[in-house]
């Protein structure tokens, strides 16, 4: 049987190495018992739209994750988001019809989302959503528009939460049927499991940043730094430049006190840029986007971390560290009512009362994951077990 993935940017591909693992994982398994027929190997067909291109935030998290390379490269790159997504649509099609896979997989919310899952249903093929039922409720949101599209054209939706079950039922959108929909867990979870070790021997990033963990007293993983840890990417604040100068004007204001690490995504680096915007301060170390064992390891040993991110939030809340996020919403509505996630926006002040809170303790007093860890294998068995009516 035949199964094609498609990603395109670097969250997609933490994911789907992920689900890679268990299907190589799942082929040893019928290897061994190649004398029933039912266990049929798995071909995974691997198409990257390059959505992310650059180095360091495409290269180098095949390499790092050990991903395979990829059956197609579409090299699509940078466009606005009705031409990327046209760009994407027009190669993807291509493929599937050269391939026809028994299924198409996509992972999130980006525009190689959409577009693996539009080419997909347009050729009958059953379309299997990863992460599926999230909803910010802003329509604003580009990443809301992929992730809506996706579910209402999606087979199989595998959802994380118990809260992104019902945000699918609301819709109409419900296990029977035609479709399947059915609360697996989180395969970044599993990723964290798989490479947190790793990252914690192999990623360089503190030491040469001049940064060195020292022991909490609560065991040899419970480790910080006298840093904070910010991410910031989402068009919502980088494409609005009163929100970029606010945010940044808190991060300068922090790094007064105690330093901050800004790894810069190339989008928010153009949106300074253009906007002419400055940091003020030496304590807020500007940095080039970094691998994921790196960031692994900057959020593991962070004292809080702010981060209009839906990763990172989750990512945080796993590892124990504090999360401000610079959005006035979130998918992950769990990491708030368990209090391990503070919502901010992109006022100055409130962002900067945020990290009082943090510094007095006034939230986080519950940050435990619910998650098992195994989401990737029970993608993989269910999918197993449907029946696929491939045209």
């Amino acid at each position: 049987m035949k199964w094609a993935t498609v990603v395109g940017a670097r969250p997609q591909f933490i994911k789907a190495a992920s689900l890679s693992r268990a299907i190589a994982r799942r082929n040893e398994r019928a290897l061994r018992n190649r004398q029933r027929a039912s266990e049929k190997r798995i071909e995974e067909v691997l198409i990257h739209t390059g959505q992310h291109y650059d180095y360091l935030m495409d290269r180098v998290f095949f390499e790092e994750l050990e991903i395979p390379e990829p059956d197609y490269h579409l090299g699509v790159g940078s466009a606005s988001h009705g031409r990327q997504t046209a760009r994407m649509l027009e190669g993807l099609e291509e493929v599937l019809e050269k391939e026809r896979p028994d299924l198409v997989i996509v992972y999130g919310d980006t525009n190689s989302t959409l577009a693996g899952a539009l080419a997909a249903a347009k050729l009958h093929l059953p379309v299997v959503h990863v992460e599926a039922g999230l909803r910010s409720y802003n329509r604003n949101m580009p990443e809301e528009i992929n992730r809506v599209l996706t579910d209402h054209l999606s087979t199989f939706l595998f959802c994380p939460t118990e809260t992104s079950v019902r945000n699918l039922k609301k819709e109409g959108i419900q296990d029977g049927g035609a479709r399947v929909v059915t609360k697996v867990g989180d395969v970044m979870y599993d990723s964290i499991l798989h490479y947190s070790r790793r990252a914690d021997a192999k990623a360089t990033v503190l030491r040469d940043l001049g940064f060195e963990p020292e022991a909490s007293g609560k065991g040899s993983d419970s480790t910080s730094c006298d840093y904070y840890l910010a991410t910031l990417h989402r068009a919502e604040n980088t494409d609005d430049r009163k929100r970029l100068l606010s945010i940044l004007s808190a991060l300068d204001e922090m790094a007064k006190r105690v330093p901050v690490i800004l790894p810069l995504h190339p989008r928010t680096e153009k949106r300074i840029e253009a906007y002419g915007l400055t940091f003020k301060t030496r304590r807020l170390t500007v940095i080039q986007p970094v691998s994921y064992l790196n960031m692994l390891k900057l959020e593991k040993h962070a004292r809080a971390i702010l981060t209009d991110s839906g990763g990172v939030q989750k990512e945080a809340f796993w590892l124990g560290v504090p999360c401000l996020t610079l959005r006035e919403e979130t998918e992950w509505v769990e990491t708030v009512q368990r209090r391990g996630n503070l919502l901010v926006g992109a006022d100055k002040e409130r962002i900067l009362e945020g990290v009082q809170s943090i510094e007095k303790r006034r939230f986080l007093k519950s940050r435990t994951s619910m998650e098992k860890g195994n989401a990737s294998a029970r993608i993989v068995e269910t999918l197993l077990s449907a029946r696929l009516n491939k045209p």
